[in-house]
């Protein structure tokens, strides 16, 4: 079973190195932390986001035609209740499965970064 390997670097300046074996479930992602990153959404936000950025180009297509700006303000608090439910799907999620895992091994730092993304989320 072979490893693959991805890095990014978080909002707070913290590089993130996450891995998970070959095995066919990306679902589930260890990372330096000493904890898994358990997320079992995975598909039911890729496509819920999917569908939100096809909604957002479409709204798009309403500015660039010159539609009612009514019709416009409408449609875009459909797609910004689309991306809030996403959202919420995606903290439940993580509450659930990596906050529990974190907090089981120790990793008090991970709540403090849920507190931090739940601020600029809320913004």
């Amino acid at each position: 079973m072979t490893e693959n390997k991805f890095s990014h670097e978080h909002g707070d300046g913290v590089y993130h190195t996450h891995e998970h074996p070959d095995s066919g479930n990306p679902e589930i992602r260890g990372d330096q932390h000493g904890h898994e990153h358990t997320h079992t959404q995975t598909k039911t936000v890729i496509n819920r986001l999917s569908k939100a950025n096809g909604h957002l180009e479409a709204v798009i297509r309403m500015v660039e035609d010159g539609r009612d700006c009514s019709d416009v303000l409408i449609q875009l608090a459909a797609v910004r209740a689309a991306l809030n439910s996403t959202a919420k799907i995606i903290l439940k999620d993580h509450i659930d499965h990596c906050i529990v895992d974190a907090v089981e091994s120790g990793d008090l730092a991970a709540v403090e970064k849920l507190n931090d993304a739940i601020d600029i989320l809320m913004k």
